[in-house]
């Protein structure tokens, strides 16, 4: 996926007139990367449903993961500030009421319980952000332990196609 990084030209935009300079002012690179960032986040607005798919890498999702995030969450549009802190609008922006998120993550660990619990922070990332933003309904596949059991790896993946397949069919 095209994915540009929020670096400074973005920054500057998001800090539109009066702070920023208009969209006519930026250079034609900025204007891409501005426009792509906004088709994402378009994007996002308009599902119903969402699927995130990642492996977890040193307790954490991959940095695209990240980023994506960030493309997404943007105030005015996924987010808002009141007088109670930030609010999320993306539960309430979609073509229904009520988005879904279906995040299905894969670690060599066993992180959804057991002894590692506390350090898993790529799902309840994950489902803190989607709560800000709105969204209540964030369910979970965990795909894990394969490094941990190798003798175990075809059975974790036969459960988690079989839990994935069960969740389809409601999802």
């Amino acid at each position: 996926m095209d994915l540009p990084q929020i670096d400074a030209d973005l920054l500057r935009r998001w800090g539109q007139p009066p702070s920023g300079p208009s969209f006519d002012e930026l250079s034609k690179e900025s204007k891409v990367k501005a426009e792509r960032m906004r088709e994402i986040v378009d994007q996002f607005i308009a599902a119903d449903k969402i699927v995130i798919v990642n492996p977890v890498w040193n307790l954490s999702f991959p940095s695209v993961l990240k980023a994506y995030i960030d493309a997404v969450t943007v105030t005015g549009k996924t987010i808002k500030r009141s007088d109670n802190g930030l609010r999320g609008l993306s539960g309430l922006t979609g073509t229904q009421q009520g988005k879904r998120v279906m995040h299905i993550q894969a670690s060599g660990t066993v992180l959804s319980h057991g002894k590692f619990k506390d350090v898993e922070y790529s799902h309840s990332y994950v489902k803190a952000i989607m709560n800000l933003l709105g969204i209540d309904d964030v369910q979970a596949i965990f795909v894990e332990g394969i490094s941990e059991q190798p003798d175990q790896a075809q059975s974790i993946k036969e459960q988690a196609i079989r839990q994935a397949i069960l969740a389809a069919q409601e999802f």
